[in-house]
């Protein structure tokens, strides 16, 4: 689908309403397709630099983000594909660093869709033609890909010969392309898995393992799984890593929330476990302070959305919108960081996603929600966190957009803890009424 993707410059408009009206009304997997546009284009997929693959239910942005941030500390120029965007398109495109300018998206758009017409590509599928065409065109010293659906399918998944794959954390999500268990989804994420290639991965259940281990070694790829080839841990306010080369002392990452140390890790095993891209101990140990990721835990300071806020306020944005990003934010908002009163909680969720598993581990944090709309896609209705509401002995209140909500908080004319949470749509929303895009 085309997630709602709208830009101000009219040339790029103009290619995306093209994208929009060309691409199937759902998401669609399958590297057929995708195989057919690359194949129009010369194959640019194969002529890319260095590949860092990444799948993962839920991390694998941020992995993105500490990868990017430890290559760029030792001097590289990176690409980096990513989805999805939170304000504009172009976010999920960087060349050397930067966002792919207006009028080279309109062009590379302009170039694929002509050449593409006929084939039914989906949305994912166009973009991600787009992107590795501009690699292709540019030069680098790395390539970071992020896996946009599962992984065996997905349309990042034509390329034949990444540098190193790397895997974060599982969860249950997506259910209607990956299935409805653990064990299912783990085998579609380990499908990104190539012959020879190093497989670097989080730690997982018992069960999960041999389903990981059983694609690897069919495939034969090096399974290097945390805890056995490599291992990290928190330790006095520091992120403790080894590996067979040697012991790293990293400060703990400036994003929030107590699964980055785990990212920024994962991160550093598949930078140390590939040999394409040197990478120094210096820029390791820049990476976790380098690194930024809009919209998970960012705390929003400034901008006309949260102005009307009393000073002493805190405004917290996240994208999450399964269990385990409930249960992130659940242990987030814990100890010191669980607000006297507790949290206004601003909450809009697609329609396809699960209320109830998401805010769950919120039970006891909050002690009002207001419920939003997600622009420009299906969403669950206000009664639907009414009725969670009323069961949490809490107050519910409807409101048409985030700035509403904001307003009518900022009435009580005391400082606030407010979460907004439960959509990446949203959260681009959020983004763009506070001015501050991703850049």
């Amino acid at each position: 689908m085309p997630d709602n993707a709208t830009s101000t410059d009219p040339a790029v408009q103009a290619q995306l309403d093209r994208l929009w009206s060309l691409s199937p009304g759902a998401d669609i997997l399958g590297l057929e397709r995708i195989t057919q546009i690359l194949a129009r284009l010369g194959d640019p997929h194969l002529s890319l630099p260095p590949i860092f693959h990444v799948a993962g239910t839920n991390g694998k942005g941020s992995t993105c983000a500490f990868l990017r941030a430890a290559l760029e500390a030792d001097g590289k120029s990176v690409h980096v594909f990513t989805s999805p965007h939170l304000v504009r398109f172009n976010e999920r495109i960087r060349i050397n660093g930067a966002l792919i300018t207006d009028a080279m998206l309109a062009e590379y758009l302009e170039y694929v869709l002509d050449r593409s017409a006929d084939i039914g590509a989906s949305f994912f599928e166009v973009t991600t033609a787009v992107a590795f065409m501009a690699f292709a065109r540019h030069p680098a010293d790395a390539c970071i890909i992020e896996v946009g659906l599962g992984g065996r399918l997905d349309a990042t998944n034509v390329l034949t010969t990444p540098t190193v794959c790397g895997i974060a954390q599982l969860g249950i999500d997506h259910q209607a392309f990956l299935g409805n268990s653990l064990a299912e989804i783990a085998a579609e994420k380990a499908g990104i898995a190539k012959a020879e290639v190093p497989l670097v991965t989080a730690r997982y259940a018992s069960s999960i393992e041999p389903i990981i281990a059983g694609v690897a070694n069919a495939i034969q790829a090096p399974w290097l799984p945390m805890g056995s080839d490599w291992d990290a841990a928190v330790y006095r306010e520091r992120l403790h890593y080894r590996d067979a080369l040697g012991k790293l002392d990293l400060p703990l990452p400036r994003l929030p929330g107590p699964h980055q140390p785990m990212n920024a890790a994962l991160a550093i095993a598949m930078l140390r476990h590939q040999h394409a891209v040197p990478i120094s101990e210096s820029a390791l140990k820049a990476a976790p302070l380098w690194a930024q990721w809009p919209a998970r835990l960012q705390r929003l300071d400034g901008g006309p959305l949260v102005a009307p806020l009393p000073t002493g306020s805190s405004v917290w944005l996240d994208g999450g919108h399964n269990a385990d990003a409930g249960e992130m934010l659940g242990a987030f908002f814990s100890g010191p960081n669980l607000p006297d009163g507790g949290l206004h909680l601003i909450i809009g969720m697609l329609s396809n996603k699960d209320v109830d598993a998401f805010i769950a581990p919120l039970k006891g944090k909050v002690a009002h929600i207001h419920a939003l709309p997600v622009p420009g896609h299906e969403h669950h209705g206000a009664d639907r966190f009414e009725a969670i509401a009323a069961q949490w002995d809490i107050g519910c209140t409807p409101h048409s957009n985030a700035a509403e909500a904001v307003a009518v908080i900022a009435a009580e004319g005391k400082p606030v803890s407010i979460l907004i949470a439960g959509s990446l749509y949203l959260a681009g929303d959020v983004l763009r009424r506070n001015n501050q895009l991703p850049d």
